[in-house]
């Protein structure tokens, strides 16, 4: 077992962590109060070269490991959990779905354009009726012609509103369940696509875009199905778990970023004629902290290299979620904690974490998904029980 990145490793993660630091920090805080997506961050984002990450260099990407993805997304979550939640629903969730489900065709004129940055990409699956329950979703393809119309709505739809290309997940016939699903690669400006912001205020990832789609006879052909037909559900999960593996690295990145602010505070702020890093109670704080992120950068780690072995690591995937995803949540509470009022505003970041965190318990699966994928990998289906209507 050899725990020490390579040459190449320690690359990607100081370009990614100076690309946080130079383009995220300074816009982090007004992009939040504000709720702005910034098209200029992408910009530089797609010249970076961290947008393309896993994409192979011959589609134009940074052909990265997976062990360098998750290195990247951990430096863009210790920063901007919004912008690395486009880089993992552009790079990972959309991306590795294309390079894995899509034919010659669409991988040449897709992926060059995703991991530039010129066009940007949206995956649509959840459903006010279907979050989890994924076979339950309600949208609609009705054969026409040589194509289909996609009839149905959409809700947080990461980049929704403003994808030149979107991923919709739709059924051919509810009664069949999984096997009636298909995706489709639906264009931005399609004729019957209508996109609104969603409503209310957003507890977190405020910069981030995030749409409800109304498709009213979106019509698509068979250039537009990505994958075979009947297999939409096979194609989101290849997504998902990639995505996973970015919610991961994002919630160890916020981890990452609470615990260096709290130990700066700490260091700094005095009270009662000493440092408050020299109070036992702050001491134990601090190393509640490390330890979740210590063990969580392992844990994710871990699971990208298994992928990168060619191993399977769906189980892998899940538990790295799982703990990040509840570590990030009590570091950054605890950091808002230990920041006193300064921690109760928007001064420093730890706030912004912790409305950020909660969000990663949900995306790519809810914490109760993955507690239930990682049980029944433990116990193994029940042979005798009675089959599934």
């Amino acid at each position: 077992m050899d725990f020490s990145l390579s040459a190449a490793d320690n690359a990607v993660q100081q370009r990614a962590r100076s690309f946080a630091q130079e383009v995220l920090a300074p816009r982090a805080r007004a992009a939040d109060e504000q709720a702005r997506f910034d098209p200029e961050v992408l910009h530089l984002f797609g010249a970076s070269g961290l947008l393309g990450a896993q994409i192979a260099k011959e589609h134009g990407g940074a052909g990265m490991s997976h062990v360098q993805f998750a290195l990247s997304m951990i430096e863009l979550g210790a920063v901007d959990s919004s912008w690395r939640g486009f880089g993992t629903v552009q790079s990972a969730l959309c991306g590795q779905m294309i390079a894995h489900n899509g034919t010659a065709a669409q991988r040449a004129a897709w992926l060059p354009e995703l991991a530039a940055g010129r066009s940007v990409f949206a995956f649509a699956l959840t459903e006010a009726e279907a979050g989890s329950d994924v076979a339950a979703l309600r949208t609609q393809a009705t054969p026409d012609g040589d194509g289909w119309l996609l009839h149905g709505e959409k809700i947080w739809i990461t980049n929704g509103g403003i994808a030149d290309i979107i991923f919709v997940f739709a059924t051919t016939d509810p009664a069949l369940g999984r096997k009636g699903l298909c995706c489709f690669a639906v264009r931005g400006d399609a004729a019957g696509l209508h996109r609104g912001r969603m409503e209310g205020q957003h507890l977190g990832h405020r910069a981030a875009d995030h749409a409800k789609l109304r498709l009213d006879g979106v019509r698509v052909t068979r250039a537009d199905l990505l994958g075979a037909l009947g297999v939409g559900f096979a194609v989101a999960m290849s997504g998902l778990e990639h995505g996973r593996l970015g919610v991961a690295a994002g919630a160890v990145g916020i981890q990452q970023g609470c615990f260096d602010a709290c130990v700066a505070f700490a260091r700094e702020r005095r009270q009662f004629g000493q440092r408050i890093g020299d109070f036992q109670l702050i001491q134990k704080a601090l190393a509640d902290m490390h330890v979740d992120l210590e063990a969580t950068r392992l844990l994710t780690l871990k699971a990208a290299a298994l992928r990168d072995a060619g191993q399977a690591n769906l189980h892998e995937v899940s538990v790295a979620k799982y703990a990040a995803c509840e570590a990030a949540v009590r570091s950054a509470d605890a950091a808002v904690l230990l920041f006193g009022s300064r921690g109760y505003s928007s001064v420093v970041p730890v706030g912004r974490m912790l409305r950020d965190a909660k969000g990663l318990q949900i995306y790519e699966g809810t914490a109760h998904i993955q507690s239930l994928i990682i049980g029944r990998g433990l116990v193994g289906r029940d042979g005798n029980a009675p089959a599934a209507s």
